[in-house]
């Protein structure tokens, strides 16, 4: 008989989680030693088993304090701590930190004495915003590091000493000390969640500061890294940086995907402070492709997370018309910049960075060209300061946007021509379109009407294959041209869901119970379309609308969301009704949306099914292979709207073929 612990540890030491915690639980409770429980918490934690983790973690703190081993029990109370920051749950962290302290009292310093000076760091930087504190104390931090040769330690002593420079002004010298804690965290006998954590705040930073490029370069090199060490902890932060820069590079679906992906991981593993930025990725997303219902629902999901939903709610209320109410939305967005206090002025002027464009193009709309000028004057500051390519074709399009404007047409299109270009070099389509679109107002204000429509139709033309619908009719509503929406054919398998409402349901629950259940519907279904290899199109209110690649993957979604809402139903006694309809067919795409014939006999496929049911057409199915369900005789029916009538069949997915 194999000796399990061995077996499981060896499993740590390959990265192998799932083994790991199957081999290490089998071992049993009392053959677990203390560090064979901090392993089986770690194991437990990079398989995607948080609560358990931490519940391990807990034990493995206890049992290290009474055999007197306190600086390896301080080490992992300082863990749960961070674990509470992260979480915003500030009071529990502030418990383990106070308990972390009475263990260390009076005892030599020591390893455990690192950890908790890089809690205090944490803190001093996500909760009390003091820069200098934090600076302070990630030197301690360092030293700590180096001394007792933990990377681990070291590393994040670097990186948060690095964001402090930052927001204290010296971003250059935060940068590369932000590099070097990157290469540290990696090193050998590094650690691998204080490498995942390191490598989230130096794609952050860059974030931040404008510099696409190198956030790019690190969640790339992040990416690689993380999939070779099995870590599946943090990856849904990474993903959140991912979908930021999938957006920002035009590929709207790809980061709406990933965006909600990260959703999925940072909720399970209670990071609740990236689930805001997620959600907001996801806001950006629908309201650019013009989906101010789904946009709005996302923005306020990243507010109730902690993200403040700027500049995007303000955007949104300008585009659908509010005018007034997105001044005063942006203007108190401007006046308390998110997460930053007086105590950081640099951090503040980086903040309200990214707000002042989305001021300057309100303030216009507004008439109000004095808060405009004020915001252009501060952002062109900011550019001189960060020294970005994105600062500055970002300063470049508010001035060419206010010089419009003010009538200045011939410095208008001086300012907006070099902004398109600079957008193009740092490779933002979208942002590049939106200066095209105001230099061609710029030109035909100077009376030169075929360089106009020249911008104007490029403008159109990279809008319409972004999906910018929003954005591409106002440029059809200013040049009277429809011609310019191209969409992209193509073939792919469309998923309609749709609750069977009961109103029995409803008032035996209660409204309240009744909103929860349809939240877990949401979350449940999402689940199941992303683990399937799906993306979502839209949320339909009651249902999806989702795309697959192969029918495979969509029939054994459908009977994995089926199976799910029914193990719900048996265990709880209720859970909502659902039927769905899967459908092969072409479509025209523009940009994360779909339309056409095919997606409206989709939709058709998927309301003739009955509360539980699964129903697909037949030619869907004759590509689908071998499927381990029992399906009914094809029938043939009419569908609303569908000249030709379609073979559908019901796919029995209680019963194994």
């Amino acid at each position: 008989m194999p000796d399990l612990l061995e077996v499981g540890r060896e499993a740590v030491r390959k990265n192998q989680w799932p083994e790991a915690v199957t081999a290490l639980q089998a071992a049993g409770d009392r053959n677990l030693s203390s560090d064979d429980l901090t392993l089986l918490a770690d194991a437990l934690w990079w398989a995607g088993r948080p609560d358990d983790a931490i519940e391990v973690f807990e034990r493995a703190f206890v049992s290290f304090e009474r055999e007197g081993r306190y600086s390896e029990a301080a080490s992992i109370g300082a863990r749960l701590a961070y674990f509470a920051l992260r979480q915003l749950s500030i009071s529990v962290a502030g418990g383990w930190i106070s308990r972390v302290e009475r263990v260390l009292e009076g005892k030599p310093e020591s390893i455990g004495h690192g950890w908790l000076t890089v809690i205090y760091v944490a803190k001093a930087l996500m909760v009390d915003h003091d820069p200098d504190r934090a600076i302070s104390l990630a030197e301690q931090a360092i030293a700590l590091g180096r001394r007792f040769g933990v990377p681990g330690i070291e590393a994040l002593g670097l990186s948060f000493k690095g964001i402090g420079l930052v927001h204290a002004g010296d971003w250059r010298a935060g940068l590369k000390m932000m590099d070097e804690a990157s290469v540290v965290a990696t090193s050998v006998g590094g650690d691998l969640r204080a490498a995942s954590d390191v490598y989230c705040n130096t794609i952050a930073v860059c974030r931040n500061l404008g510099d696409y490029r190198r956030a790019g370069e690190w969640t790339d090199k992040a990416d690689r890294w993380m999939l070779a060490h099995a870590v599946g902890g943090y990856s849904g932060i990474c993903q959140v940086h991912r979908a930021e820069l999938k957006r920002l590079r035009g590929s709207w679906s790809e980061a709406e995907r990933d965006a909600r992906h990260a959703c999925i991981d940072l909720e399970r593993f209670h990071i609740m402070d990236g689930i805001g930025y997620a959600q907001y990725e996801i806001g950006e997303v629908r309201r650019r492709m013009g989906d101010f219902l789904s946009a709005e629902e996302a923005f306020l999901k990243a507010y109730e997370y902690g993200h403040d939903g700027q500049p995007g709610l303000s955007l949104l209320l300008l585009d659908q018309g509010q005018i007034e109410e997105a001044v005063k939305s942006i203007a108190e967005a401007v006046g308390r910049p998110e997460g930053v206090s007086a105590a950081s002025p640099a951090a503040d002027s980086l903040s309200r960075a990214h707000l002042l464009p989305a001021q300057v193009e309100i303030s216009i709309a507004a008439g109000d060209l004095e808060t405009a000028r004020r915001c252009v004057v501060e952002l062109e500051q900011t550019a001189h300061l960060y020294e970005g390519p994105t600062w500055e074709a970002t300063s470049l399009t508010c001035r060419g946007s206010l010089e419009l404007a003010e009538g200045q047409f011939d410095e208008a299109a001086v300012a907006l021509g070099r902004a398109w270009r600079r957008w193009q070099e740092v490779g933002l389509p979208y942002e590049s379109a939106q200066a095209r679109f105001l230099l061609g107002q710029a030109r035909l204000k100077q009376g030169k009407t075929s360089a106009a429509q020249l911008e104007f139709r490029t403008a159109a033309s990279v809008f319409g294959q972004l999906g910018a619908t929003h954005d591409l009719r106002r440029v059809q509503q200013l040049t009277g041209d429809t011609t310019t929406v191209r969409g992209e054919r193509v073939t792919k398998i469309f998923m309609f869901t749709d609750i069977v409402t009961s109103t029995d349901l409803i008032s035996l629950i209660g409204d309240a119970a009744w909103e929860n259940l349809l939240h877990w519907h949401d979350r449940t279904l999402r689940e199941a379309i992303s683990k399937h290899g799906g993306a979502e199109v839209r949320h339909t209110g009651d249902g999806f609308f989702a795309t697959f690649e192969d029918a495979r993957s969509a029939i054994d979604c459908a009977v994995s969301i089926q199976r799910l809402l029914e193990a719900h139903r048996r265990e709880h006694g209720f859970a909502p009704w659902v039927r769905i309809g899967l459908h092969l067919a072409e479509a025209t795409r523009e940009g994360g949306d779909y339309s056409g014939h095919g997606v409206h006999a989709a939709a058709r496929v998927g309301a003739i099914a009955e509360r539980e049911e699964i129903v697909v057409s037949t030619a869907l199915l004759s590509t689908a292979g071998a499927i381990p369900y029992q399906v009914s005789e094809p029938r043939s029916v009419t569908l609303k709207g569908i000249t030709e009538p379609v073979d559908i069949q019901s796919v029995e997915w209680r019963v194994l073929a």
